[in-house]
């Protein structure tokens, strides 16, 4: 089975090749020799190395205390988790899949082989707490696909488990003092690529504007630096580009149940569809419309988790507001077996929904169409006049729908309708986020008025959605004998949160009305 573990560290050069005295170090009691060990790293990747583009690492590692798989996501500067997994001739399937999204069909070959020595201390504190290990690395690189070697020394300082990180920078001003350098590169593969590439190899440079062949500017535009959005298009896709990545980088952590990960995820494909279905004018339809079906499915597949997830939520806070009068019978234990049961199984079946071909092929399609944009004639225009076109006709349909669902009486059909100016005001925001790049405060001051527009609508629906649950989850304590008298009870107080956000709802859409500039 693999763990995570949590690396702060931080990595520096020197000219001398060696280490200062670090008793100077602040808080530090005592250096402790704890020896020299010799590290032997096969790096896998792709052959267009898919994995160090992302500053993911995956490695196989004998030597040392830790030896087996390794694979690391970047966090933060400096920080990142390191999920091990024992040693073995393959890569364990559980490490394989999390990389999957990264990868796809493309094999993992070794890129890169890594020894070092590896010359260790231990700063201690004066109970002998270990407050970070440093490390005096001599490392041998050898680009194992057709590439050349390199060798370095580098120093690196690890925070111990739980450190405060603030205690790294008494470390660094002391190596600063003795003259060396914080670390060009992130990480140790990151310079063995660049310093055994093969000969003749540059980076890859940036992709070039989004702008539509018929709508070629008819004046020089002013000088930019490379990627930075000018046209229509270019905000859009940047948007787009933004979504697709977080769909990636988010897949490693809905496969290992990180707490709100299924939600992001969810986020990111409404935010796509939003995109596509909102900005037509600038995006072909007739390539968007089938992406945007299969990203509704994936929606559609991270809602089961994600919505029992905040059903779940919702219901034990209610039970726990209620007074212990108003408790009869087993609700607690009986709301704690159907979240679990509803959780386990959605999330079996989202995980298996990850491996999927028709996932897989999704994210691919995204890359194409990111890659080879379907732009129409506005894509090339300046991009206030079209975003602000589109963001004035999703809000218009929105108004039609907040207007229809208060002139129906309270019930069903009125449920119906304000649930779908729901998901009107989630697409007015997204769309409204794509545009703030270019236009600024109005289109923040929308996200701000449909962020509370859409807590208002939201609260309304999980309130609908928790009176269905509360109805079902009586009728199968009633059948087993027990009192259903509390989830009455709930039942009552959902429908008069229900109607208290109905009754909010003119005056926050006339606030909305009256601070809309754009």
């Amino acid at each position: 089975m693999a763990d995570t573990k949590r690396e702060i560290e931080r990595k520096y050069e020197s000219d001398d090749g060696g280490l200062p005295d670090l008793t100077r170090v602040p808080g530090v009691a005592s250096v402790l020799d704890k020896g020299v060990t010799h590290l032997d790293a096969t790096y896998h990747d792709t052959a267009d190395e898919r994995l160090a583009a992302s500053a993911v690492t995956l490695r196989r590692r004998t030597g040392g205390s830790d030896a087996g798989w390794h694979l690391k996501f970047p966090v933060a500067p400096g920080v990142r988790d390191e999920i091990r997994a024992p040693l073995s001739d393959t890569l364990p399937d559980e490490l394989a899949a999390l990389v999957r999204s990264r990868v796809r069909d493309h094999p993992l070959l070794p890129l890169v082989r890594l020894r070092s020595d590896r010359d260790v201390r231990h700063l201690v504190d004066s109970d002998g707490e270990l407050l970070a290990e440093v490390s005096l690395d001599t490392v041998h690189a050898e680009r194992l696909t057709g590439g050349g070697t390199a060798r370095w020394t580098e120093i690196e300082v690890e925070l111990a488990d739980d450190g405060d990180p603030a205690f790294l920078d008494k470390v660094e001003k002391r190596l600063r003092k003795a003259g060396m350098r914080p670390s060009t590169s992130t990480s140790k593969l990151a310079r063995a690529l660049a310093e055994t590439a093969p000969h003749g190899t540059t980076a890859a440079t940036a992709p070039a504007p989004a702008t539509a062949p018929e709508a070629a500017p008819k004046k020089k535009r002013r000088p930019r630096t490379v990627g930075e959005p000018v046209t229509a298009g270019d905000h859009v896709l940047a948007y787009v580009r933004a979504q697709r990545d977080a769909l990636v980088e988010l897949d490693p952590a809905v496969r290992q149940d990180v707490p709100d990960s299924v939600h992001r995820m969810r986020v990111a494909t409404r935010r796509l569809r939003s995109t596509f279905r909102t900005f037509r004018d600038v995006l072909d339809r007739e390539t968007t419309d089938p992406v945007a079906d299969d990203l509704k499915w994936l929606a559609d597949a991270l809602g089961v988790d994600r919505d029992q997830e905040v059903l779940a939520e919702r219901l034990t806070t209610a039970l726990a507001d209620l007074p212990d009068a108003l408790v009869h019978g087993p609700v607690a234990d009986r709301l704690t077996a159907w979240s679990r049961a509803r959780h386990s199984g959605a999330h079996g079946r989202l995980t298996a929904l990850l491996d999927s071909r028709r996932y897989l092929t999704l994210l691919d399609t995204l890359d194409a169409l990111l890659d080879d944009p379907p732009l129409r004639k506005k894509a090339g225009a300046k991009p206030a006049k079209t975003l602000t076109k589109a963001l004035r006709k999703d809000l218009g349909k929105l108004e039609g729908l907040v207007t229809q669902a208060l002139d129906l009486p309270p019930g069903t059909e009125r449920d119906v309708a304000l649930h779908e100016a729901r998901k009107k005001t989630k697409r007015t925001r997204y769309a409204a986020e794509a545009a703030a790049p270019a236009l600024g405060k109005p289109a923040n001051d929308l996200v701000t008025s449909m962020k509370s527009l859409q807590g208002l609508l939201g609260d309304h629906q999980d309130s609908v959605m928790a009176r269905r649950t509360l109805r079902e989850l009586a009728a199968v304590a009633h059948a087993a004998g027990e009192s259903a008298f509390t989830y009455g009870v709930l039942h009552g107080r959902e429908k008069h949160r229900a109607q208290l956000a109905e009754a909010a709802l003119p005056e926050a859409w006339s606030a909305i009305t009256k601070r809309t500039a754009v």
